[in-house]
């Protein structure tokens, strides 16, 4: 199985912003990076409704969560080299992730 944040020795990487309160936001936020990343590490190109539907999460919440996954410090934590977005016709967006060093899922 791969590493997810829940996994690790030492502290996660946090997230930031003005509004963002680690006693109300970081559980529920690291679990749906958790989720994101871990569907998205095969690969497959997905539309933000997909990935919204496939972990349980708003279409909002996805696109911040494929975000923090551009940040250096989240995706260190789950091998990701590049998240990528293509637009398609009609202002619909894909986004696919490529990876450092992925390893096995179940």
């Amino acid at each position: 199985m791969s590493q997810g944040l829940f996994d690790f020795d030492s502290d996660p990487p946090s997230f930031d912003g003005v509004t963002f309160d680690y006693t109300q936001d970081f559980t529920r936020l690291i679990k749906s990076l958790d989720r994101v990343a871990h569907l998205m590490r095969d690969g497959t190109p997905r539309t933000l409704k997909q990935i919204a539907e496939a972990v349980g999460s708003s279409e909002a919440g996805v696109s911040a969560r494929l975000r923090d996954l551009r940040k250096e410090r989240f995706a260190a934590v789950y091998g990701i080299g590049e998240v990528h977005s293509e637009r398609l016709e009609g202002g619909l967006w894909i986004y696919y992730l490529t990876a450092t060093n992925f390893e096995e899922t179940d």
